[in-house]
């Protein structure tokens, strides 16, 4: 009976881990075909300027984040200033904001006919465009600083948490040493912190190339609106397959470094005590200035786009309130809750199998099923779209050969390809919840039930499941609100006639007409604040 418990619980977790592997396996088997002559085409026009946007927003973006984000790390973490309990939380929130909605409602402040220019036109007394020069917001360098705005949160999070676990006493042997606070800070702190630096900006790199919305709404080329067009518009999938396949191996590029400087944090950290450094009050000029730089990324993150939703919620209620956003809302819920539900279950069926057989092998599964968190969402639908269509196909012809009548794309044209979608992109954050939640259950309950009878199956519907319950409520949490999110797999794969809050939300910002949405990206923007909440206290607890 252990045997076959076993036999079965392995062959489910590999089964499990192929069928959300195979989108990746179909997106290189696909980009490996021939190349057609779009893609020789692309590769002999525009595709060299597609990588080098790309290229310039990945890194205009990190560096900008991290010149908003460590600033306010060091702060929060190493010193005193007024308002610093709220303003430890605060921080994270941009990353609730959608980009295209911060992008939305930046430009209508700082274009041509927008208020900071016609303010300045009173003020000056200018009287067109050509008598002074203004930056345009529709630009790569107005992308960067959106896209910084939003997911500066990552470097923040990462860099503060290094820097409250670093020891006090190396900090103090440094100033024993002659150094002043600012060396002690570049040759001391920041080297320590540079393994969690290097993460955060692997994961703002890794935003920055999946998001379509931004790039889209300013009109900049880059790989990812090449694979949107060369798919929509040309109608080639092999050659958006062949863009994808450069798109991945970026990613692969960005893992590998954040894989390499978590190396270098175990390095740096052994030997620390648990000394943690006591943070010390700023006093005169330098509290003011910590005060300005980190209200002012609360302001221009999060409130002041907020504020200016909540206003357009209120103006435009009478027109923005309609049916569509109840049926829009619903079928959002529809697909959330099942990805969600399905994503938890796979978690939770591979965390047991770890569980149980605790072994590296055993580790597999969940490793493969986690890559698909770090494909961006177009890419990913490429690789869904694949594997789908082709089963449709042998469906229908299966049904023909019997005699009936075929039923048509019941995969790749419903909302089971959103679904499916959805639980490879983000069953990533549903292991992480059980496996966490696992981990902390003690051995000895497993080693206690077995003594007193029980069957591996008994053990684990009577001890861990009921203890790994706030664990799955997390994770289902966390898929469910990610998937409300997401916007270019469904924007993609969507049935016709089938918005999601985030395709119709777009598809507003592309109009220009945000405020008739305005309440549907309320609702993302509240949906994104309940995980933040989350992680912020968890690591609050860790403290």
């Amino acid at each position: 009976m252990k045997h076959s418990l076993s036999l079965y619980w392995k062959a489910g977790s590999w089964l499990l881990a192929f069928l959300l592997f195979t989108p990746t396996l179909s997106l290189v088997y696909e980009a490996l075909a021939p190349t057609g002559e779009i893609f020789q085409h692309l590769r002999n026009t525009v595709l060299s300027t597609y990588i080098l946007n790309t290229v310039l927003l990945i890194s205009g973006v990190g560096l900008l984040g991290l010149v908003l984000a460590l600033p306010a790390a060091w702060v929060m973490a190493s010193h005193n200033i007024p308002g610093k309990k709220y303003l430890q939380w605060l921080l994270v929130l941009p990353l609730a904001m959608p980009s295209y909605v911060i992008a939305y409602i930046y430009t209508d402040l700082l274009e041509y006919a927008g208020p900071v220019q016609r303010a300045l036109r009173a003020i000056m007394g200018w009287q067109s465009a050509a008598d002074y020069s203004f930056p345009e917001i529709r630009s790569l360098g107005g992308a960067v600083v959106v896209l910084a705005l939003v997911l500066y949160p990552y470097v923040y999070l990462l860099a503060r948490t290094a820097f409250l676990e670093q020891s006090q006493s190396q900090v103090l042997a440094s100033r024993l040493l002659g150094c002043n606070p600012v060396q002690s800070f570049f040759k001391v702190s920041m080297p320590m912190a540079r393994p969690a630096i290097i993460t955060g900006l692997a994961l703002m790199g890794m935003e920055t190339l999946g998001d379509f919305a931004t790039v889209s709404y300013f009109a900049v080329p880059t790989l990812t609106s090449a694979v949107y067009d060369t798919w929509l518009g040309y109608g080639s999938l092999n050659a958006a397959a062949k863009i994808s396949a450069i798109m991945l191996l970026v990613v692969t590029v960005l893992i590998s470094l954040e894989k390499y400087s978590r190396r270098r944090q175990q390095l740096y950290q052994k030997g620390i005590g648990q000394d943690h450094r006591d943070p010390t009050d700023l006093n005169g000029w330098k509290k003011y200035l910590a005060m300005f730089w980190c209200w002012m990324l609360v302001v221009l993150g999060f409130a002041l786009p907020a504020v200016i939703l909540l206003d357009y919620v209120v103006t435009y209620f009478d027109v923005s309130w309609s049916p569509e956003l109840i049926t829009y809302g619903a079928n959002s819920l529809k697909v959330s809750i099942a990805a969600a539900f399905f994503a938890t279950l796979v978690a939770l069926f591979l965390g047991l199998y770890q569980r149980l057989q605790a072994s590296q092998m055993a580790r597999m599964p969940a490793r493969l099923v986690s890559s698909g968190y770090a494909m961006p969402g177009n890419v990913l639908a490429i690789g869904v779209l694949i594997p789908l269509t082709l089963s449709d196909h042998g469906i229908n012809n299966l049904i023909m050969s019997l005699g009936y009548n075929p039923v048509g794309l019941i995969l790749s044209g419903s909302i089971v390809a959103i679904i499916f979608a959805y639980m490879v992109r983000f069953s990533a954050v549903a292991v992480g919840s059980v496996e966490s939640s696992l981990g902390r259950v003690s051995p000895s309950l497993d080693m206690a039930s077995r003594t007193l009878g029980c069957s591996p199956g008994e053990m684990v519907k009577r001890v861990h499941i009921p203890m790994v319950r706030k664990g799955l409520l997390t994770g289902f949490l966390l898929v469910f609100i990610e998937a409300m999110k997401e916007l270019p797999a469904a924007l993609l794969l969507r049935p016709f006639g089938f918005e999601t809050l985030a395709t119709w939300v777009f598809q507003y910002v592309s109009d220009e007409k945000l405020e008739h949405a305005a309440p549907a990206a309320l609702i993302l923007v509240l949906a994104g604040l309940l995980p933040l909440i989350l992680l912020n206290r968890s690591l609050e607890n860790q403290k």
